[in-house]
């Protein structure tokens, strides 16, 4: 009995962290991780930066909230969105603070 409760208890725990959620903040880059771009000079645009920080550093999108930087599973679907702000719809590791990603649109 006790061995079912704890996999119950198991399953549930994995089933909940599961669950999409949604975040706001700025597609930025891994080299300028707090969307503060005037550092690099990379560019004369946040956009332009964030793409010439991928290009010539290697550097990875992700998502800046404001206070904490989420790096993104997808690293295609943030393209359209560099230095803007955005609702990414996903599933967070909250050990890695790395988001699978599902969806990405535009924040009003």
């Amino acid at each position: 009995m006790r061995v079912l409760l704890a996999s119950a208890l198991v399953f549930a725990a994995l089933f909940q962290s599961q669950e999409a959620r949604t975040f706001t903040g700025t597609i930025t880059d891994s080299e300028c991780a707090n969307a503060n771009h005037a550092l690099m000079h990379m560019g004369d645009t946040d956009p332009e930066c964030v793409k010439a920080c991928l290009d010539f550093h290697a550097a990875t999108f992700v998502l800046y909230d404001g206070s904490v930087t989420y790096a993104l599973s997808d690293q295609t679907a943030p393209a359209p969105f560099a230095g803007r702000k955005v609702t990414v719809t996903g599933t967070l590791d909250e050990k890695t603070r790395r988001i699978t990603v599902r969806s990405i649109t535009a924040a009003n």
